[in-house]
């Protein structure tokens, strides 16, 4: 275990040259890598003597020893330990309890939640196959985000349920499902919409979805309570991977 101090530059603009597998964890405190030995353990948490890499360390909300990464199988994973959850990339929480999560080769930050609205920031770096930083691809062709099949009925209703999001509304919220079944109405007079329709359509959509690998879209991965976090989950994935676009809204030009 080689020690990292205060003054190293941030996770983010990369590592040096390393083992293949190396982590490398760093907060405000300084840090730790560590080479990918089976069974490699580096400890994170308020109580600076105990663990390997101190976080949050005037902050009461923080556990002394709030998680732990462990090499197993050929990965990093990272487990909580503490009180409260640590975020993760897209949103993602891990709690007490729960099942290790594992890391991807490259820069991974992790967010402990402390007292009020305070989190603090764990970097982490798992050296890739050439032992640093991924090889530059300047010239590769880029490759295009996974776009969702709809049908034409879904996405005429997904984009009148979801029409803020693609308003870049600040804090947008999905329509309720009568506000919705009445603007479909509104467009659609000849056909019957209600407020069941549309979410039938909905929740199929977000079944879709979700058996294709898109997280958030289960009662058991977002926890109770449950509120508008399912459709608003869907309707970002939706929009961030250009499946709706605000061009969209046009479907919407019949409306007065």
């Amino acid at each position: 275990m080689k020690r990292l101090t205060t003054t190293h530059e941030s996770l983010a603009l990369g590592v040096p040259q390393s083992a293949p597998g190396a982590v490398f964890a760093l907060t405000l405190a300084g840090g730790v890598s560590v080479d990918p030995d089976e069974g490699g353990e580096i400890s994170f948490g308020r109580n600076r003597p105990q663990v390997d890499v101190c976080v949050g360390e005037n902050d009461l909300q923080v556990s002394r020893r709030h998680g732990i990464l462990n090499f197993t199988g050929g990965h990093w994973w990272v487990s909580n330990t503490g009180q409260l959850p640590i975020r993760l990339p897209n949103s993602r929480w891990l709690s007490q309890g729960e099942d290790p999560i594992p890391l991807s080769d490259g820069y991974t930050p992790l967010f402990v939640r402390g007292s009020g609205r305070r989190e603090h920031l764990l970097e982490l770096y798992v050296a890739g196959p050439d032992g640093g930083q991924p090889a530059t691809r300047h010239g590769d062709v880029t490759v295009p985000p996974r776009r969702w099949r709809l049908s034409a009925e879904e996405r005429l209703v997904l984009v009148v349920f979801g029409q803020r999001y693609l308003l870049h509304d600040l804090n947008p919220q999905p329509l309720s499902r009568q506000h919705t079944a009445e603007m479909l109405a509104e467009l659609r007079p000849d056909e019957t919409w209600t407020s069941r329709r549309v979410e039938h359509v909905v929740i199929d959509v977000r079944a879709r979805l979700s058996a294709g690998g898109v997280y958030g879209l289960r009662r058991e991965e977002v926890g109770e309570p449950v509120g508008n976090a399912l459709n608003d989950n869907l309707l970002r994935e939706l929009v961030l991977s250009t499946t709706l676009v605000p061009p969209d809204l046009a479907l919407l030009d019949a409306l007065d």
